[in-house]
């Protein structure tokens, strides 16, 4: 086995989005803070309603999928066909935007706590002018596995090995869709002093973010909101340093030209400007 260590650190900048949301972005923060295929990932979190109320009015989306995992709080997602989806505690939306949605993410609470994160994870040329296609998961569907000495992982896609356990997410495994960059998505949460060992393709591009506590790969500590892009392997090793949650994220490289435009992701500039054209004349979503 070869096990990955950490070859690119990259913390989170305070940032704002949406009207006027305020979070925390690690990768997405410029172009080449990317790691193929994943494009951004996004942390908000405050218990002040004036850093989220104002939400994410009406926007578009090309070329790209978007998950959004809640740990607290309750947000509602609305689209240009009328579809909508309660988020709330625990629960994940996983969204193909392909060719084109317009939709709205806006918090449906007016104090608390807003908690969670937003990944978006690129699409093969061949597959970005696909129709739209969401998964809605509450949290009492996404599988949640015991760890030795206390720990827990939450396995919201894929399938790889923990710890020696074999278990899968509920994308690309017990709802049977299957997502061609193959992805791995998990929230594990350690306890002090533990140390967790994953199996991963060795063909997969895999990064790791913390979000509370330290986490440890070879040598490399790695604080709080903090992505750390990893070198090729198919083991890793982490330990935690005290009490610590982060994501793992894994996924098969594309390999293609990204070409970035806001909400827009293509392969070519030819390409973004069509969907320019295509959102102004209101033919984005069109078949």
């Amino acid at each position: 086995m070869t096990s990955r260590s950490v070859s690119r650190i990259i913390p989170a900048q305070a940032t704002s989005d949406g009207a006027g949301v305020k979070l925390k972005r690690s990768l997405g923060q410029s172009n080449g803070a990317r790691h193929d295929p994943f494009l951004m990932l996004d942390e908000f979190f405050s218990d002040e309603p004036a850093d989220y109320l104002a939400g994410f009015p009406s926007h578009p989306h090309r070329g790209f999928e978007t998950v959004t995992y809640m740990l607290d709080g309750h947000m509602l997602h609305e689209d240009h066909l009328g579809n909508k989806g309660h988020l709330k505690d625990g629960g994940v939306q996983w969204m193909t935007a392909g060719r084109g949605v317009i939709h709205s993410e806006m918090p449906q609470q007016e104090a608390g706590r807003m908690r969670g994160f937003q990944l978006w994870i690129n699409l093969p040329s061949a597959e970005k002018m696909r129709p739209a296609h969401y998964e809605d998961i509450p949290a009492d569907k996404i599988p949640r596995l015991s760890l030795n000495n206390g720990g827990e992982a939450v396995l919201i896609a894929g399938q790889c090995q923990i710890d020696d356990q074999l278990v899968q997410g509920y994308i690309n495994g017990l709802d049977g869709q299957h997502l061609s960059t193959d992805p791995i998505y998990i929230d594990l949460r350690l306890k002090a002093g533990q140390t967790s060992k994953i199996a991963l393709s060795a063909a997969h591009n895999a990064f790791v973010y913390v979000y509370e506590g330290e986490a440890i790969i070879g040598e490399q500590v790695i604080a709080s909101t903090t992505s750390a892009l990893l070198s090729q392997g198919d083991e890793l090793l982490i330990t935690a340093s005290g009490d610590t949650r982060l994501l793992l994220l894994a996924a098969s490289p594309i390999g293609e030209t990204v070409v970035q435009y806001g909400p827009f992701v293509m392969n070519s500039s030819d390409e973004i400007e069509q969907a320019m054209r295509d959102y102004r004349d209101g033919v984005l979503t069109s078949g």
